[in-house]
């Protein structure tokens, strides 16, 4: 589905800041599942399932027209692949995570991120290393990442990823797609 999403912001040329993400979004039936387990967890974080390609960066609105550009370039030089999401992981005691694996597609992955984050509007300090993972659990009880860790440890999800999603929030409103970059390729 394609989305362009452009209103709710401040006008670009103001010193206005808006926070950004990039993801690949989990279709339906998968990423439906994938969100139900992450609110019945009583995450507080329970955003729609999908894989981060770039977390939360605040930007300058004025930006945003030469970040759009940048995506879309980027877009257009990756070819659509095949994500596997297959079993589960966690990254405790680093951090209170459980997550569903990628099994394919991770370098695919790695590759859109890296090319995403080389725009010098999105350059940042990684606390981590870049991990493609889908979120089902985070920052709640030990008990409960345990349980969905378990509960999810046979799950398994075979896709076509055709795009990446720009989201946007601006703090008064939950993360919104504001625009979908369909993959093509080299022209």
């Amino acid at each position: 589905m394609a989305r362009d999403v452009t209103g709710g912001d401040s006008a670009p040329g103001g010193d206005d800041t808006i926070q950004i993400g990039i993801a690949v979004d989990i279709p339906d039936p998968w990423g439906g599942q994938l969100t139900r387990r992450r609110v019945e967890a009583g995450d507080p974080l329970a955003v729609p399932a999908h894989v981060t390609l770039l977390g939360p960066t605040e930007i300058p609105v004025r930006v945003l027209p030469a970040v759009e550009r940048h995506l879309a370039r980027v877009a257009a030089a990756h070819l659509p692949f095949t994500l596997h999401l297959r079993g589960t992981g966690t990254f405790r005691p680093v951090t209170q995570v459980v997550f569903v694996a990628v099994a394919a597609g991770i370098s695919e992955c790695e590759l859109l991120a890296a090319a995403i984050n080389a725009a010098p509007e999105l350059r940042r300090e990684m606390r981590f290393p870049y991990h493609p993972h889908v979120t089902v659990a985070q920052d709640v009880p030990t008990e409960v990442l345990d349980k969905a860790y378990e509960d999810l440890a046979d799950f398994s999800a075979l896709f076509e990823v055709a795009a990446f999603t720009l989201f946007s929030h601006s703090g008064a409103t939950r993360w919104q797609p504001r625009r979908d970059f369909r993959l093509g390729g080299p022209r």
